[in-house]
């Protein structure tokens, strides 16, 4: 088809020449991003999916938490991508300074949790989109797009689970999946108690504390202590 044709309708030269400058026009802005997963595996999957997006450049990768919240003051992108479990800073600490620091940033968490408390956490710290893992490579894409244009971005699951938060009455207490006990023994070690000082303070034998622990990291999908002391600290226990 001629570019002085659209639909079978002959237009005249002018009309023509202003498609012309239509399509001179410079491209829209490069939209720059700053990779953060401890995965080489996954990181360099996403490296290779949006270094092949025409508009889209990463900037810099971050293997831990620390890295994302430098390289990201440092190159200020358009697009923090995130994980959620990394070491020496978690996604969503991580997330918290950045946009301290650079509040124009667009933070995209992509990650494989979908609990309730990972969501609302990293939507409280400041996290503009929040997809998981098992995304298509056409949804990434999007997303990142999408939270750099000023969008919430959901994934398919996690978007069902902030109706379901929405229309559910949700009790005061955080952690729902834990019992009362189990709730009581993670506000102590919050606070930074061993388990020998938690024993004794709840009347308990230290083995039923160390199995209540085991439940807790369990529950939390936590690895250790200070993974799960940084969660229930964000959730207002230990204080």
């Amino acid at each position: 088809m001629s570019a002085r044709h659209t639909l079978g309708v002959e237009r005249s030269p002018a009309e023509a020449d202003g498609d012309d400058a239509m399509t001179s026009l410079p491209p829209e802005k490069e939209l720059t991003v700053v990779l953060a997963d401890d995965h080489p595996v996954v990181r360099g999957g996403l490296m290779a999916l949006l270094s092949s997006v025409e508009g889209i450049t990463v900037v810099a990768e971050a293997t831990n938490g620390r890295e994302a919240v430098e390289e990201t003051v440092k190159h200020r992108p358009d697009v923090l991508l995130v994980d959620l479990q990394m070491p020496d800073l978690n996604g969503i600490a991580a997330t918290r300074e950045v946009l301290k620091a650079a509040p124009d940033v667009a933070v995209l968490v992509l990650t494989m949790f979908h609990d309730d408390e990972s969501v609302v956490s990293a939507m409280r710290a400041g996290a503009r989109g929040y997809i998981l893992k098992g995304a298509g490579q056409e949804d990434i894409v999007r997303a990142v797009r999408g939270v750099a244009a000023g969008e919430a971005i959901f994934g398919q699951n996690v978007a069902h689970r902030v109706l379901d938060l929405l229309a559910t009455p949700r009790t005061a207490e955080p952690f729902p999946d834990l019992t009362a006990r189990e709730r009581e023994v993670l506000d102590l070690v919050a606070a930074g108690l061993g388990n020998a000082v938690i024993a004794r303070q709840l009347h308990l034998a230290p083995k039923t504390v160390s199995n209540h622990i085991s439940a807790i990291f369990a529950k939390l999908r936590v690895v250790d202590r200070a993974a799960a002391i940084v969660r229930a600290r964000e959730a207002g226990l230990g204080r």
